[in-house]
């Protein structure tokens, strides 16, 4: 089991302009988080620091012992846009497979790995197929075959159903919840949407200020088997969607919760 993942104190200035300031969390193994808060709160940046793609200016973030200033194995990220995350000239199961190249890894099981990966978000009959011929759904769900092919126990994702419709956001919601108790790794989200937040979570970080900071640390107790629809009507729910968007709205302006 991999080990927790640790941020302390972290903070980002650009120039003058301080984006994050002490920001401090931490992701056990296995857990779900979604870090939620204001469009422009510094979000991304803070996903970046988690992922070793910027080390931040003030503050760490420790993945066990080890200080996290480059990318690291342990560690896979999805980016919020699809279409510039896989060659449209490479074959989907070579998109999935292509970074696995440069771990080492042989042809002959990188196309194996590529393939169960892919059949395990529901593509494996598209593998021949390019990423222009599939939906924006089917994409996404591509892009995220790619980054569990490294096998990594923690999946980083910054707001990774931002650009696909409703149907799709939710089908690939429930395809992340069942890859993280399928594959017992670690997940944290990015995102301004607040029922996403709530209905993925096992904590839900809030973030908002000026600079940013963590407002609140809330778990979420819906239990571990969610449903679109049942979850999603039940009183607590909603409870806990009113805290979130209250606290938000008390720190800035909010994206939209639906």
């Amino acid at each position: 089991m991999t080990s927790s993942l640790v941020v302390s104190g972290v903070g980002m200035t650009y120039g003058t302009h301080e984006v994050l300031r002490g920001l401090s969390l931490t992701v056990d193994p296995g857990e779900f988080v979604c870090i939620v808060g204001p469009s422009g709160a510094g979000k991304t940046t803070l996903l970046r620091c988690l992922a070793g793609l910027r080390p931040p200016t003030a503050g760490t973030v420790h993945l066990g012992e080890h200080v996290v200033t480059a990318p690291v194995a342990e560690i896979a990220v999805v980016f919020q846009d699809y279409r510039g995350s896989l060659l449209p000239w490479m074959r989907v199961r070579d998109n999935v497979a292509f970074p696995l190249e440069g771990m080492g890894v042989r042809r002959a099981e990188r196309t194996a790995r590529a393939q169960e990966c892919l059949e395990a978000v529901g593509l494996g009959a598209v593998g021949d197929k390019y990423p222009g011929q599939l939906s924006g759904g089917m994409q996404q769900r591509a892009a995220i075959a790619r980054a569990i092919a490294y096998r990594s126990p923690i999946l980083l994702m910054d707001e990774p159903f931002g650009s696909v419709d409703a149907q799709a956001r939710f089908e690939l919601e429930d395809l992340v919840l069942r890859l993280r108790r399928e594959l017992g790794i670690t997940v944290v989200v990015v995102t301004h949407d607040i029922d996403e937040a709530v209905y993925l979570s096992d904590r839900v970080v809030v973030v908002a200020g000026t600079p940013t900071h963590v407002i609140e640390d809330l778990p979420i107790d819906l239990g571990p088997d969610r449903d679109q629809m049942t979850t999603r009507a039940t009183p607590r729910f909603a409870e806990l969607r009113t805290h979130v968007l209250g606290q938000i709205r008390g720190h800035g302006i909010v994206g939209s919760p639906a």
